[in-house]
């Protein structure tokens, strides 16, 4: 019987590789000007050249091969000065033409790399760093979509996809494990949304997998590899890469033979089962395409587009811990997403001009760090909303930031205030004084307080003054009681502590 649940097996060695199909984000496909939207109905986006009519050509689209070169300089992979494209043939009833506009032997992105923090996905041992080459990212169309419901037992075919701009991203078989190449994944997805060459949409089908997987003895030349298709969640990835892993295994010790070949992950089984032999590259009678000139990229091309580019993602945390002082940790959450860094920046750049008592910028970016990663994340989670939607602003997080940097809200108040704001809008000084949170920070007032509880409390005195300074707290919270909760707790600890020891 094969097992469902991955059992780590030191004897053995995973080796996994992924390609990672990237539909770019132009509003027009590859070779014509039909539209990409998505959600239209079937078949109203699949124009003469999507459908192969007799007699069209292909005119590629500048736009895509911008986005190719741009993530090729975010990997620091070579961009090919000349590439071609190629025919890819094989029989399909969503492929129109019978054969798929490709790239073979020249990419027009080469080699790089990917750096990936990997993090145990039983949540045992410690995170660690990792760099993942990058074999090539080529250039292709997409294909239709075959619908299997509601007909009656046929199929029908949707072309809106067919044409839609891809950008295939092939990895070294350098992981090995599923974390290693859910991590790898990830980091990818960011990377795309990052540079703005892909919404990563998974749902959409915009960010799509194959994950080939073998096994072999540590130390061994590669094993025979299967190739799991169209993972769209990296949830899946993990389980289907865990479950074809230990079947190999079971299968190899059990005396069997591994045998090549493409299988498809059942999700609510949480297996994978062959699909068909896999085929190599002959089998696909590749050859250059007649009706497609080679691509010509030029130095100056390749610089326009860097220039382009944004602060990458390694780059911003690298800054974020040097200049600003955050933890690794920090930085990597906060660069998690380009809408998550902006909004942290934009948010930082409200707090920054108003002075803070600890004094310095590295303290209020921790502060809208913390935040950040703490309050605003945890309610976007409850509410099941992504950056983009967060239902206050960068300006608006700052403008609370401020009044607890100056000491204006207590930390507590200012929970009262991100909650109003979430719920119902505004800015933090209108809620503070709306609702009267504000500080009681005048040291005369505080000390007046103190006197009275101390005056109240003889026996507590002695006994803190006796050595039992757990009694302090009891203090704390009468004064805060009698302050309603406002008074300034730093002041009022120093001006108890002066006044107890006395």
């Amino acid at each position: 019987m094969l097992h469902k649940t991955f059992v780590r097996a030191p004897e053995w060695e995973i080796v996994i590789g992924l390609e990672v199909h990237t539909q770019l984000s132009t509003s027009s496909k590859i070779f014509s000007g039909a539209s990409t939207t998505y959600g239209a109905e079937p078949n109203t986006q699949a124009d003469a050249v999507s459908i192969a009519l007799p007699g069209v050509l292909p005119v590629l689209n500048k736009g895509a091969v911008e986005r190719a070169i741009k993530f090729g300089l975010a990997v620091g992979a070579h961009i090919a000065p000349r590439s071609v494209f190629a025919r890819k043939n094989y029989f399909y009833p969503d492929l129109p033409k019978g054969y798929q506009i490709s790239q073979f032997d020249l990419p027009v992105v080469g080699q790089g790399a990917l750096t990936i923090q990997v993090e145990p996905l039983s949540g045992n041992g410690k995170s660690y760093e990792k760099v993942v080459r990058i074999t090539r990212a080529h250039l292709e169309e997409d294909a239709g979509k075959s619908l299997h419901e509601d007909f009656h037992g046929m199929t029908g075919i949707d072309l809106n996809r067919a044409g839609t701009p891809l950008l295939e991203i092939v990895s070294e078989p350098d992981m090995r494990s599923a974390a290693e190449a859910v991590a790898y994944a990830k980091t990818l997805h960011s990377l795309v949304r990052w540079i703005g060459i892909c919404d990563g949409n998974m749902q959409e089908g915009s960010f799509r997998c194959d994950a080939n997987v073998s096994v072999r003895r540590p130390g061994a030349a590669l094993g025979t590899r299967r190739e799991i298709k169209n993972l769209n969640s990296f949830k899946f990835m993990q389980q289907a890469i865990e479950y074809e892993a230990q079947w190999q295994i079971d299968t190899l010790e059990n005396g069997g033979k591994i045998h090549q070949a493409t299988v498809l992950f059942d999700s609510d089984k949480c297996e994978t089962r062959a699909m068909r032999s896999k085929e190599e590259a002959h089998d696909y009678r590749y050859f250059p395409d007649p009706d497609l000139l080679p691509l010509d990229i030029s130095p100056q091309w390749i610089e326009e587009v860097r220039a382009t580019l944004p602060e990458l993602p390694e780059a911003k945390r690298a800054r974020y811990v040097s200049e600003l002082g955050l933890s690794t940790y920090d930085a990597d959450i906060l660069t998690g997403s380009r809408e998550m860094a902006g909004f942290f920046e934009a948010a930082l750049t409200s707090l920054t001009p108003i002075p803070s008592p600890a004094g310095g910028r590295g303290e209020q970016a921790k502060l809208c760090a913390n935040w950040l990663i703490g309050e605003v994340s945890a309610q976007l989670n409850r509410d099941g909303l992504d950056m983009v939607q967060c239902p206050i602003s960068a300006r608006q997080l700052g403008g609370m930031l401020k009044r607890i940097a100056d000491s204006t809200i207590s930390n507590a108040g200012a929970k009262e205030v991100f909650r109003t704001m979430w719920s119902e809008g505004g800015d933090a000084d209108a809620i503070i004084e709306a609702k009267g949170l504000k500080q009681v920070s005048d040291s005369g007032a505080i000390e007046k307080l103190v006197d009275e509880i101390i005056a109240a409390n003889p026996a507590q005195v002695a006994e803190y003054r006796s050595g039992k300074e757990k009694v302090f707290g009891f203090f704390v919270g009468l004064a805060m009681k009698a302050s309603k909760g406002k008074a300034n707790p730093a002041q009022l600890n120093e001006i108890l502590k002066l006044k107890l020891t006395k």
